[in-house]
C-alpha cells in the first residue's frame, strides 16, 4: 500500500534517514505498544503500521502544525493511531512501551534556521541527548526496545550516555558513498539485554550517479508519496 504524506511547504519535510530508519526497524520484531517520538508529519510510524499492523502505534510530536498534518495524514491512509502533543521530556504518559522509535533533532551546530518548524525538528537543544535517552528508559517496559539514528559523529556520546539498563545490542552506519565519512548511525537498544553487540554491514547511500541497489530497494519497500501544501 503506498502512503500518502501531507507535508509544510515551508517546513521541515521528511528525508533520506527516516528512511533509513524505517528500514532498520522493520528487521526487528515489532509488536506491542510501539511509540514513535517527535513524530513530524507522522512518517516513520505510518510506514510502520503498514507494515506491522497489529501494533498499537502512538505518536507524540509537540508542534501543533505538524500535530495536524499527522492526525490528516492517518486519516487519508486509513491507519489509527492515539497522538499526542506536548513535550516529550514534559509529557506524563499514563502507560509504558514495548518500542520506542525516533528519529530525534540531533544537529548541534551554529547555523540555525530562521524557520521556527525546521529549527525544532532539526536541533538538539529542543531534545538533548542525555534527558531524551533517560525518559526513553523510564517509560520502556523491562524488555523493552529503543530503536533510533542519530549523527553518526556522536557515537562516542551515545555509547556514554545510554542509561542503564539499557543496552545497545545492534548498530549500523549509513555512508552517502563509498568513500565518505559515515553521517547516520542506526541504533538499537534494549533493556537487561546480555548479547554482545551486532555491527551491521554498512548501508551506501549512491553509486556514482545513482542510489545504491539497496537504498533503493528501501525507498520502493517504503512506497510514499509526498505532497506539499
Amino acid at each position: 500500500m503506498k502512503i500518502k504524506l501531507y507535508q509544510p511547504k515551508n517546513g521541515y519535510c521528511y528525508n533520506s534517514d527516516t528512511m533509513f530508519l524505517y528500514d532498520f526497524v522493520s528487521k526487528f520484531n515489532i509488536k506491542g505498544n510501539v511509540l514513535e517520538v517527535g513524530g513530524g508529519c507522522g512518517v516513520l510510524g505510518l510506514l510502520i503500521k503498514r507494515d506491522f499492523p497489529k501494533i498499537n502505534l502512538n505518536i507524540i510530536e509537540k508542534q501543533e502544525i505538524m500535530f495536524e498534518f499527522i492526525l490528516n495524514n492517518l486519516k487519508e491512509n486509513n491507519l489509527q493511531a492515539e497522538i499526542f502533543r506536548g513535550d516529550f521530556l514534559e509529557f506524563d504518559f499514563n502507560k509504558k512501551f514495548d518500542f520506542i522509535i525516533s528519529n530525534p533533532p540531533f544537529y548541534n551546530g551554529t547555523l540555525k534556521s530562521n524557520n521556527d518548524i525546521k529549527r525544532i525538528a532539526r536541533y538538539e537543544e529542543f531534545l538533548p541527548m542525555s534527558e531524551f535517552f533517560t525518559k526513553v528508559n523510564k517509560i520502556l517496559k523491562e524488555r523493552g526496545e529503543f530503536i533510533f539514528c542519530y549523527d553518526a559523529k556522536r557515537i562516542d556520546d551515545i555509547i556514554l550516555k545510554i542509561p542503564k539498563p539499557l543496552k545497545i545490542t545492534d548498530i549500523r552506519f549509513f555512508y552517502p558513498r563509498i568513500n565518505k565519512d559515515a553521517t547516520l548511525v542506526l541504533i538499537r537498544a534494549k533493556r537487561h539485554a546480555k548479547s554482545e553487540v551486532k555491527i551491521h554491514p554498512p548501508l551506501i547511500g549512491f553509486e556514482g550517479e545513482d542510489f545504491s541497489k539497496e537504498a533503493n530497494k528501501i525507498y520502493k519497500k517504503a512506497n510514499t508519496k509526498s505532497i506539499k501544501i
